[in-house]
């Protein structure tokens, strides 16, 4: 039944999303509606645009880009906009899933096992071993890596405890809980934090405000030396609580909001962002300084996005 309606509602959601704004050189139509379709219809497979293992880094654009998913997603959805808008900038794109827990039932529909669920130590494990994957098959020295949620936060324990500073420029980290979240508060009423590790994963706990993963994470400073790091927020994120809980202090942070330069109209929430255009515009900007264009402040909703 659910393929049904996939096919006979969410389907012309996939037609419509092929194209390019020729104005502001983002995707148009790559929504979290039409994510979830292509993760329905496509389970389990790299996004549009990564993993050609044959690319080979250009001058341009030196460093693969990795792409690092969230909590209880994979790459085939949380990566359907922006992956193949970094290869049609001429990006060599790789992606992965992390985390997974066999017999675990939550997540997308249309996933066979949700991502993102495990320790974050134990994740950060799986992403060095891919980016050493990625620098031996590329012959690139370095990387820069892309994050939502988790994925922003988990790369910091790589970079920090895992030697990951010396093989990555530059984390472009969108809604991340840095500093964990209150879960809307939720997470001061006793055994909380258990229920969610319970039913989401043992990564749940971790993220959470005052976790022992993230008071050794942010001892003696947000940052690492060498790299350099993009942080991009919203106001109305409902899963990282307070959404300033995302942002870096450091020598090389850019912590961005996007209701600063778009204002309160734009309602793109914590699964929004992904597929939010000026979100998208702040990382191709972050990733190109050199080459960075406006941002133009278009129609964003919450988790469709913009």
């Amino acid at each position: 039944m659910w393929r049904l309606l996939v096919v006979s509602v969410l389907v012309p959601l996939l037609l419509w999303s092929s194209g390019v704004s020729a104005a502001s050189g983002v995707l148009v139509g790559r929504s979290g509606a039409a994510a979830l379709a292509n993760a329905a219809l496509r389970p389990d497979t790299p996004p549009d645009g990564a993993n050609d293992w044959s690319c080979a880094p250009s001058p341009a654009h030196p460093r693969p880009v990795v792409l690092v998913h969230g909590t209880v997603e994979n790459m085939t959805y949380n990566w359907f906009a922006l992956a193949p808008l970094l290869a049609d900038e001429g990006y060599c794109v790789f992606a992965f899933n992390y985390g997974q827990r066999p017999g675990r039932v939550v997540g997308l529909p249309g996933s066979r096992l949700a991502g993102g669920v495990a320790p974050i130590a134990e994740s950060a494990a799986e992403l060095a071993a891919f980016v050493d994957e990625v620098r031996y098959r590329t012959g690139a020295a370095e990387v820069d890596l892309v994050g939502h949620s988790q994925g922003g936060l988990m790369p910091r324990h790589y970079l920090k405890f895992l030697g990951g500073a010396a093989a990555v420029h530059h984390l472009v980290a969108l809604a991340p809980p840095n500093h964990g979240t209150t879960v809307l508060g939720l997470s001061r009423l006793p055994g909380v934090p258990e229920l969610l590790a319970a039913g989401l994963g043992e990564s749940v706990a971790d993220q959470v405000v005052g976790s022992d993963f993230l008071r050794a994470l942010n001892a003696g400073g947000d940052t690492v030396p060498g790299v350099r790091y993009t942080v991009i927020a919203t106001r109305y994120d409902e899963v990282v609580t307070p959404y300033t809980s995302a942002f870096l202090d450091g020598p090389e942070v850019t912590n961005i909001t996007l209701q600063r330069l778009c204002g309160p109209a734009h309602a793109s929430e914590h699964l929004a962002v992904p597929f939010d255009q000026a979100a998208l515009r702040h990382v191709l900007n972050a990733l190109d300084p050199a080459h960075a264009r406006p941002v133009a402040c278009g129609l964003a909703l919450p988790v469709v996005g913009g």
